[in-house]
């Protein structure tokens, strides 16, 4: 029987779970049995060092080596803003290194605090900006990693002198910078769901403010003066367990001011910086992607909420621009699901198959580090140039380019009636809806709150359809299989009373009435007819022809807005229907726009929050990419 001390200490986790920083510490600490708490320190040595950069500053090192001194052995380091916990020598962590694999097979496992962040010195600036040709005195992440790496190969016994890298989400985003002039020691580098480029991936989508993000900005917003084991920022007490009627309750943005001060630097940011100007475009890190010399493979998944921008366009951009090994592996995940031990795979109410992620960490992430830095590492290593997980299928298949060759572009028009068709209708005519800021569309169903919103990207959308504020256009059963491998682009030609407007696209695969039920779905859901959503994504209108400059919409002025829709891989199948729901509001996801153009959202004021009415003309169509 579960003592009372135990609940409320489960209690307490499961309240601050979707804390950013906690879920990162739940990504390098998955579920593990009582008997495997102990590996680590029965099997490893743990030493802590400060490790001087070349300006004089010191960060904060965790290094775990194995007891057994016979051999030598690989570092393996992940460099991470959620700290190096626990902290002392005699502490230890349940599991060490990406996976148990990995541990238990023997390596050189070191955790480092970034600069500026838990007990390591220096300023703290989130996604700091890479310098290109830098001066000995001058730093970044790159060079903090180079220092670290040389320290590293000649200070700690018993390595190999080849060193790999790896993270998930901020620490992803450190794996990826550690391919700018990398050491030469560096052999293998894992960017995992890493974060590219801050106007696109987690706190911004195409210009949206992500409201759901806000109590997170704590995390990365309060400086700290000097090292530290403890956390140095709270997060804001909204409370209420009901995340949409806070947002709505204070609307417009400016009335959050009041939960966050100036010292909140991250906010003041997002607050300052509205459009893509040279302040994120300086911290984007997919430009510099060129000439990569390290073994890389990136790692996503279909379903995460945070980070699809940067594992797709990190992959791109080094395979368009580098020589390197480089390989992709996209898996029916939420934010980090690889990572972690459960058996059952499951994202909202699908079930998409059991010990798939286990079967990553053995036979692809353990396959991939020890051919570069235990085995041959000539590339050889036997693994799919792009491993892809069919969302439709729930099948692995293997391709040699990421999209594959064979694809061919199909478009789908959004004609009235709520149909979607492949033949234009040479007619003209629109789908109306009125769109209300303080009435918006939820993006999930669910009452609750949430730091890092994830179940909601398989989520039933049959509430949102049936709204009237949802357009919604569907084909008629399908009588073969159709599979999408690769990105979607909305043609949407529009226009609004309004001067300003969001769109919200979202792709779903309709089920057959006659789909049964698994022990997954929620109690008040049935597959039968269910909704999953496939892909979402968001275009703030002004930005529809430059995130640079962005501009209102002529009241009543067909308007053209094109949106992509980041790479899927999801077979249709024969039985089911495609769906396209097209909506300005998915709310607190993201933030309501007002309607009446402002120069800065953060800055409207209540009235400029007005309903309008919105067109979408029937030669808007959604461009796929089917795999033939």
């Amino acid at each position: 029987m579960i003592s009372k001390k135990i609940f409320l200490l489960f209690f307490v986790l499961v309240c601050f779970s979707n804390c950013k920083e906690e879920e990162h510490q739940a990504l390098q600490t998955p579920e593990k049995t009582e008997e495997d708490n102990t590996y680590a320190k029965d099997n490893y040595t743990k030493e802590e060092v400060m490790i001087a950069m070349r300006d004089g500053i010191n960060l904060h090192t965790t290094i775990y080596t194995p007891k057994d001194t016979t051999k030598t052995y690989p570092i393996l380091m992940m460099r991470t803003p959620y700290s190096c916990k626990p902290y002392g020598e005699g502490e230890f962590k349940s599991k060490l290194g990406p996976n148990k694999y990995l541990m238990e097979e023997g390596n050189i496992m070191v955790y480092q605090d970034v600069r500026g962040r838990w007990n390591s010195e220096g300023v703290y600036d989130n996604m700091r900006a890479y310098i290109p040709n830098k001066t000995d005195t001058q730093t970044d992440e790159a060079s903090d990693t180079y220092d670290t790496i040389e320290w590293l190969v000649n200070n700690v016994n018993h390595n190999n002198g080849n060193v790999g890298t790896y993270g998930i989400s901020y620490p992803g985003f450190y794996a990826t910078y550690s391919l700018l002039d990398s050491h030469p020691a560096l052999k293998a580098v894992s960017p995992q769901a890493c974060i590219g480029d801050f106007f696109f991936d987690d706190f911004i989508h195409n210009g949206a403010y992500l409201l759901s993000y806000w109590r997170a900005t704590s995390v990365f917003g309060y400086m700290k003066d000097e090292p530290t084991k403890e956390a140095w920022y709270e997060f804001p007490d909204i409370g209420t367990e009901d995340q949409y009627q806070f947002f709505v309750d204070n609307m417009p943005l400016r009335k959050l001011d009041s939960f966050y001060s100036e010292e909140n630097v991250f906010m003041e940011q997002l607050k300052t910086h509205v459009t893509y100007d040279e302040f994120w475009k300086s911290r984007g890190i997919i430009q510099h992607l060129k000439n990569i010399k390290p073994a890389t493979m990136v790692v996503g998944g279909f379903f995460d909420a945070e980070d699809l921008y940067g594992p797709f366009n990190t992959y791109k951009s080094i395979e368009n621009n580098s020589e390197n090994y480089n390989t992709i592996v996209f898996g029916p995940w939420s934010h980090g699901d690889w990572a972690r031990a459960s058996d059952r795979q499951v994202i909202g109410n699908v079930h998409f198959g059991d010990s798939i992620s286990d079967d990553f960490q053995k036979n692809v992430e353990t396959k991939f580090f020890n051919h570069f830095l235990k085995g041959e590492g000539n590339g050889e290593t036997g693994l799919a140039e792009a491993r892809m997980f069919n969302t439709g299928t729930k099948k692995w298949q293997s391709f040699d380019t990421w999209p594959p060759q064979n694809t061919t572009a199909e478009s789908y028009y959004m004609q009235p009636y709520e149909r979607l068709t492949k033949r234009p209708n040479r007619m003209m005519a629109t789908s109306d809806f009125v769109s209300d800021p303080r009435k918006p569309v939820p993006y999930t169903e669910d009452i609750k709150v949430v730091f890092t919103p994830r179940k909601f990207m398989t989520d039933d959308q049959r509430f949102a359809s049936r709204r009237p504020d949802v357009l919604t256009f569907e084909t008629e059963v399908l009588e073969n299989d159709i599979t999408l491998a690769g990105d979607i682009l909305a043609k949407l030609n529009v226009s609004t009373t309004g001067t300003a407007a969001d769109w919200i696209v979202k792709v779903i695969d309709v089920f057959p009435a006659d789909t049964e039920n698994t022990e997954d779905v929620q109690d008040h859901l049935k597959l039968s007819n269910y909704h999953m959503m496939v892909r979402s994504e968001v275009m703030r209108g002004r930005f529809r022809n430059s995130m640079e400059k962005p501009e209102p919409f002529v009241p009543n002025q067909k308007t053209g807005v094109n949106l992509k829709l980041q790479d899927v891989f999801h077979t249709f199948k024969k039985g089911h229907k495609i769906q396209v729901q097209v909506q300005s509001t998915f709310f607190p996801y993201i933030d309501a726009n007002p309607q009446t153009y402002v120069d800065n959202i953060f800055e409207a004021k209540e009235s400029d929050f007005k309903a309008q009415t919105h067109k979408v003309y029937n030669d808007s169509s959604i461009e796929f990419t089917v795999l033939k």
